[in-house]
């Protein structure tokens, strides 16, 4: 989830906003947990009891396994938005359509490349992959808490959003330097082996620079404060801390700490496009809202179960590679890639929380409701539970 451009929270419907019905997404302990609260609780107590090998009390094996569950589930949610009729596939036509077939074009050209010896496709691959990956990390983070600012009825104003910001926009940089750090370091095609020097350099450098981020931050979140005379939200600053927890996690165990992260990402990320589907559930005049839920999260979960299926390997050769033992092929790692990129782009898109369309989506269930606005009926809802 992307807030891009999102400083400012405003809606047209200004009175409705002034008479929220709910503060939480799904419910405050939910909220908590999801946003960030549970990865802390794992992580914190692991960090600070020294350990440095992760596989010495965890099996990385079922780790990985829970990570591409949560992952595809978050992607197969995404994607339900973004494909889920045909006026939201061509208002974002770049994202559904032109994007993943020049992606799929340049991933085959990347796996006839990498068998003529040549990578240079290949890294273009794997760059774009992790910067568009720190983007969307921070750029989350950044969703989270001006939807629960919304929420609670406050906002960021501008010099907030630009300290708070500009802190993620370090760990951005951080994330970036990392990736650039650990893939020159494994990495044996020599124009990318030959950085490795510049990028350990870049790599000390950033990492003081978090401490900069972290005081940004803090004093964006205490200006709030003092501004509103009341408190940013608390799920907003879990969010906000958790992002800097994850970082240290990947810090200290590298590649396996990714891989936490990661699932703390999508199941930080899961609840919100839960809450869209939902919500336009409920404003669909004559629906069934739980029947619909069960029929969603069943359709997520056979997706889900489809992809890890079908996706030739991907979670395989990535753990495979962390053991150090290579891949067979390129081709799993990159259709991974791909299915990432074409995420982080449709996220892009359809989180845009200055729009009203997203915030009524979104956000429906705390207004009243009279100032919701309808859904039409699924043509199943008309079929089957609007007979007669």
């Amino acid at each position: 989830m992307n807030a891009q451009g999102a400083a400012p929270l405003q809606s047209k419907n200004t009175q409705a906003v002034a008479l929220p019905r709910s503060t939480s997404i799904i419910s405050p302990i939910v909220d908590f947990l999801s946003v960030g609260g549970l990865s802390m609780v794992v992580l914190i107590p692991l960090l600070l009891s020294g350990v440095e090998d992760l596989q010495s009390i965890v099996s990385l094996g079922i780790v990985v396994w829970f990570q591409i569950i949560i992952n595809y589930a978050h992607f197969m949610a995404s994607y339900r938005i973004v494909y889920r009729d045909r006026q939201m596939i061509l208002k974002h036509k770049a994202a559904t359509i032109w994007v993943p077939l020049i992606m799929l074009a340049a991933l085959v050209f990347a796996i006839i490349e990498v068998d003529y010896g040549s990578r240079v496709l290949m890294t273009a691959f794997f760059a774009i992959g992790s910067g568009y990956l720190a983007w969307h990390y921070t750029g989350q983070a950044w969703g989270m808490m001006v939807s629960f600012a919304h929420l609670q009825g406050t906002r960021f104003d501008r010099t907030e959003y630009w300290l708070i910001r500009g802190g993620l926009r370090i760990l951005l940089a951080w994330h970036v330097v990392w990736f650039l750090r650990y893939w020159t370091s494994v990495e044996t095609y020599g124009p990318v082996a030959s950085l490795n020097l510049y990028a350990g350099v870049a790599y000390d450098a950033v990492t003081y620079g978090t401490v900069l981020a972290f005081l940004l931050g803090a004093v964006g979140l205490m200006r709030m404060r003092l501004r509103s005379g009341q408190g940013p939200p608390f799920r907003a600053v879990v969010a906000w801390a958790a992002i800097f927890v994850w970082y240290a996690a990947v810090a200290r165990w590298g590649l396996a700490g990714l891989f936490l992260v990661q699932f703390a990402h999508a199941l930080q990320y899961l609840e919100f496009p839960a809450r869209v589907e939902l919500n336009r559930a409920i404003r669909r005049p004559g629906g069934h809202p739980v029947s619909h839920m069960v029929i969603y999260g069943a359709a997520v979960l056979t997706a889900t179960f489809l992809v890890t299926l079908f996706v030739p390997g991907p979670t395989k050769s990535v753990a495979a590679t962390l053991l150090g033992f290579g891949p067979t092929s390129v081709a799993p790692i990159l259709v991974s890639y791909f299915i990432s990129v074409h995420h982080f782009f449709t996220d892009g898109v359809i989180w845009k929380l200055r729009m009203p369309e997203v915030q009524e989506d979104l956000f429906s269930h705390a207004r009243p409701i009279a100032a919701t606005v309808p859904v039409p009926p699924l043509w199943w809802e008309k079929r089957f539970w609007r007979r007669g």
